[in-house]
């Protein structure tokens, strides 16, 4: 068989588009996140941290007792507070996003692990919990209720920014935040809403790992999700529907790669189809990312009464 009908069998497989539907459920919620942040004016380089704290403070939620749906919200609030955080000092104080946001990732990285030592101090392996099974609706593919609630939540934010007060105020305060403020606006407040709603999208991502793709929490497993959500912002022009397309798309390639590995059968390096849909991600940005049009007051620190 032919490298073009290997790829053909592949693409027509249902199993392969559930696979991708799953691969690219963080990416979409994570993307969303980051997308509201800087529509507001905000970059969020924390996204590492907030997704792994995510996902360590949902699964434990759920390891100590409560439902799967409470640990959802547990992740979700933990990952609002370190937004709050974020927001409190690169909005008010003007401090620097870029250092805010990986200062962020260290801490939100680091508390998840410290917690879960403290918590678990003699535990070999992860231990398991029982995640969300999929569910059949007619006239789609069996995902879990997170996956739903993803591909729901695009066509959420998407209303929301465009055809809402709110959004529309989350919009102006990221390209003329004087312009909002001279409207009544309190562009402080409206810029740490949205990095706090942004985040707690983002530590849903996190929890969909240890709730839904996988049954328990272990180290360094967000793998550099957060920075490909960065890159899918720009992809996606900030446009929650391009954002999601741009998501399935990475999945897309992640699912290809991995049968490819199987269906080479060792000739090739395992390696190289590693790297291809972060180079295939990378081509794709150079190709939109040129046209895009960014947030006109993105990374600009802004205080009352400045022109």
């Amino acid at each position: 068989m032919d490298f073009l009908s290997i790829i053909l069998d592949i693409l027509l497989s249902a199993a392969f588009w559930t696979a991708v539907l799953r691969i690219a459920t963080p990416y979409v919620l994570g993307t969303l996140g980051e997308l509201l942040c800087e529509r507001a004016g905000v970059l969020n380089l924390g996204i590492e941290g907030i997704m792994t704290l995510g996902a360590m403070a949902g699964w434990m939620a759920v390891y100590q007792g409560a439902d799967l749906w409470t640990g959802v919200l547990v992740a979700a609030s933990c990952g609002a507070l370190l937004g709050l955080l974020h927001a409190a000092l690169t909005v008010p104080l003007g401090l620097s996003q870029h250092v805010t946001g990986i200062g962020v990732t260290l801490l939100g990285t680091s508390l998840s692990y410290f917690v879960y030592r403290l918590v678990l101090p003699q535990a070999s392996t992860p231990p398991t919990i029982e995640p969300f099974q999929p569910l059949a609706l007619p006239g789609a593919l069996a995902q879990t209720p997170l996956t739903y609630l993803a591909f729901l939540l695009v066509a959420v934010v998407a209303y929301v920014l465009y055809r809402t007060p709110v959004g529309l105020a989350v919009r102006m305060v990221g390209e003329n935040p004087a312009a909002a403020e001279a409207q009544g606006l309190n562009v402080t407040a409206i810029r740490i809403g949205a990095v706090m709603a942004g985040s707690a999208l983002m530590a849903l991502a996190g929890a969909f790992l240890t709730l839904s793709a996988f049954n328990a929490f272990f180290f360094n497993m967000v793998n550099g999700r957060g920075w490909i959500c960065i890159a899918l912002v720009v992809f996606a022009s900030w446009r929650p529907g391009k954002a999601m397309l741009g998501a399935l798309l990475f999945a897309v390639f992640d699912a290809l790669q991995l049968r490819l590995q199987q269906a080479s059968g060792g000739v090739l390096p395992y390696q190289l189809f590693l790297m291809m849909p972060y180079l295939l991600s990378i081509l794709a940005l150079v190709l939109v990312a040129r046209r895009a049009s960014y947030p006109r007051a993105l990374m600009i620190p802004y205080r009352k009464g400045e022109r």
